[in-house]
């Protein structure tokens, strides 16, 4: 059974850094097309930043120029740069596939607030 475990996440002010990570207990993950999603309060879940197996990167345009994703598979584990935050980052950010198709972790919280 695939888990999903995501950590970094806190409060910080407008313009601010975090980093997230996201170790994944799956088989193969480096052949695995990931990515990070996250969920404001009384929104639809979204697709932030994506990652292919070979390194190719997309965005989502809120967060283009101010995010980066990257991976290591060594340590099956992707990554989450948010720099130049902003409030409307708040949410809670979970890893995924691309899809969405395995049991989303518990996610972590990340709050921009002055």
């Amino acid at each position: 059974q695939v888990q999903l475990v995501e950590s970094g996440g806190g409060v910080v002010q407008p313009g601010g850094s975090l980093r997230l990570s996201c170790v994944a207990s799956v088989f193969v993950f480096g052949s695995r097309h990931m990515a990070w999603h996250r969920q404001a309060p009384g929104k639809r879940r979204e697709l932030v930043a994506s990652i292919t197996a070979g390194g190719n990167t997309m965005y989502a345009e809120s967060v283009k120029g101010r995010f980066t994703i990257s991976r290591d598979n060594a340590k099956n584990t992707v990554y989450l740069q948010m720099n130049s935050l902003k409030p409307e980052d708040t949410a809670v950010y979970y890893c995924n596939l691309v899809s969405g198709d395995f049991a989303w972790g518990q996610g972590t919280q990340v709050t921009v607030s002055s």
